[in-house]
């Protein structure tokens, strides 16, 4: 049953309401069918990042994946819980107790993909902050899942930190290739990925500058 519900708020009505509504432009997510599984790395400026880049996937794989999320604040009571976990796929992670990187590992070797936002908490809009290690350990001890970037823009206007209004604004997401890592370090990876969200935010700009 969630699998449907999923279908219907992200593949529907959310992602109607961003696109021709607030204004988002999704990049095309259909390469995805072709991995078993993945973790997505994204920036982070807004609560609706989550909520984009999960309008943004194939409806036939949502339910299978779970966005990373807090949970001392998305699960902060047990009725917040249940509905982070039914209604956003979250897999919620403690933050303090230490056991975020074996959680996110269990996951994914029951077959779950991943969201995760490596910068952890939002930032200022459109301001990068510098990437946790974390996502990085966790492909060092998974080296056969593939790590997809993906870089947004705009949706720390769309709502700000702080904010709950959503307001309309030029806005995209736009994805990377499914990649494996080319080193078994972390450091190695965590510097492969911040290139290669680098080069997405370069490519952008370079198809905005020839608009």
């Amino acid at each position: 049953m969630q699998k449907f519900v999923l279908r219907i708020i992200y593949s529907g009505i959310i992602r109607s309401f961003l696109k021709l509504i607030i204004g988002v432009k999704f990049d095309n997510a259909n390469f995805l069918l072709q991995e078993k599984q993945f973790v997505i790395v994204a920036n982070h400026n807004s609560h609706i990042d989550t909520m984009v880049l999960m309008a943004s996937l194939p409806a036939s794989i949502i339910h299978k994946v779970k966005p990373v999320a807090a949970a001392d604040y998305f699960g902060k009571t047990k009725f917040r819980a249940a509905i982070s976990n039914y209604f956003i796929n979250t897999l919620l992670i403690s933050r303090k107790s230490g056991s975020a990187i074996q959680t996110m590992k269990k996951a994914l070797e029951n077959g779950s993909s991943l969201i995760i936002f490596p910068e952890g908490s939002r930032g200022e809009p459109d301001k990068e902050q510098r990437m946790k290690s974390g996502v990085a350990l966790l492909l060092s001890l998974c080296p056969n899942v593939k790590y997809v970037p993906a870089y947004m823009f705009g949706m720390g206007k769309i709502m700000p930190k702080g904010d709950g209004l959503i307001v309309p604004y030029n806005s995209f997401l736009i994805y990377g290739k499914p990649t494996l890592p080319n080193s078994n370090e972390t450091q190695g990876i965590l510097a492969q990925i911040e290139n290669d969200m680098r080069e997405l935010k370069n490519k952008e700009k370079d198809n905005n500058a020839g608009i």
